[in-house]
């Protein structure tokens, strides 16, 4: 089992930024890849970015490309999610996720998931 903790969420005017840490316990988080996902009210729960177990690749939605940043610190067993220049389409619960299945942008492809961490932008 894989215990997942996000933190760092809040309220933020728009055009501001978070980050978004997420700690893991439990198995080697080295050799998952980790995935950060989020969802709206109403809505279903959409990809935001993931980083292979490597830290060598990382992908993102095309919402949140060239704003969004994930990164991973494997001596520190967490990964992050620095968001900048938000907009109000951006609020939602955020929520991490960690998998050893193939694919990176569905939620099958993870198998533990976090708790979520709500953020809310302000317009």
């Amino acid at each position: 089992q894989v215990q997942l903790v996000e933190t760092g969420g809040g309220l933020v005017q728009a055009g501001g930024s978070l980050r978004l840490s997420c700690t893991t316990s439990g198995r080697t988080f080295s050799n998952y890849k980790m995935g950060w996902f989020r969802q709206a009210p109403g809505r279903e729960r959409e990809f935001v970015a993931a980083i292979s177990w490597s830290a060598i690749s990382t992908y993102y939605a095309d919402s949140v490309k060239g704003r969004f940043t994930i990164s991973r610190d494997d001596a520190k067993n967490t990964v992050y999610l620095q968001m900048n220049s938000l907009n109000s389409e951006d609020t939602a619960v955020y929520y991490c996720a960690a998998g050893a299945r193939v694919g990176l942008r569905t939620v099958a492809s993870y198998d533990y998931w976090g708790q979520g961490t709500q953020v809310t932008v302000s317009s």
